[in-house]
């Protein structure tokens, strides 16, 4: 069975976020799509050290949820975040768990799905969306979209039960991923993943005369 790994980044285990992941969580399963979530918002995660030992030992030196997250990350077939908007810009912690459990696990992301969900009171959310986008831009993840913005919007559940759109974009954002993973893994069993080289870094090197 196919899986997908949730992470809540909100500080509140049971707010605005998690209704939106849960109801993305209940159209997944009902899709056939194996969910686990995970609370990660209300953990405390430091930043990157850019010490690159994850290279040698294989997993981030900072022992904490990076490494318990890294292999649910590493068999799943798709990755969805969810984010309450503080400033503008999705939750630090969760961007410092992000920024190093994709810098420290080595395994290819190519062609895992990956989905935001970014809960806000009124404003900021598009910028938190970008946020979390770009580290599956960047790791050759696919994105699955929705039929609006991939937000829901109050300042308690009870707020994002009203929101009936936002509901409703989670649940057609879910059949959207779960139609990528199935689709990708057709495509795997025919015709394999692509062959991508990675390997090729810009060279800044001044050579002298």
């Amino acid at each position: 069975m196919s899986k997908v790994l949730i992470l809540n980044g909100s500080p509140h285990v049971h707010g605005c976020t998690e209704r939106a992941l849960q109801e993305a969580a209940t159209t997944l399963q009902q899709e056939g799509i194996e969910t686990t979530i995970i609370n990660v918002g209300n953990k405390n995660i430091r930043g990157c050290l850019a010490c690159y030992q994850c290279k040698e030992k294989g997993q981030c030196v900072i022992n904490d949820a990076v490494n318990d997250i890294a292999p649910l990350f590493e068999h799943a077939d798709g990755l969805l975040i969810g984010t309450p908007v503080y400033y503008g810009h999705a939750n630090g912690g969760l961007l410092a768990l992000l920024d190093r459990l994709f810098f420290s696990t080595h395994f290819s992301k190519v062609m895992k799905v990956g989905a935001a969900v970014v809960s806000s009171r009124r404003a900021g959310s598009t910028s938190a969306f970008e946020d979390i986008n770009k580290y599956f831009t960047i790791s050759g993840m696919p994105i699955a979209s929705s039929t609006y913005w991939n937000e829901v919007h109050g300042t308690t559940a009870e707020d994002v039960e009203k929101d009936i759109e936002g509901l409703n974009t989670m649940r057609n954002l879910a059949k959207a991923m779960a139609f990528l993973i199935k689709s990708i893994e057709m495509g795997k069993q025919q015709i394999g993943l692509p062959e991508l080289k990675a390997d090729v870094k810009t060279n800044f090197i001044r050579i002298e005369n």
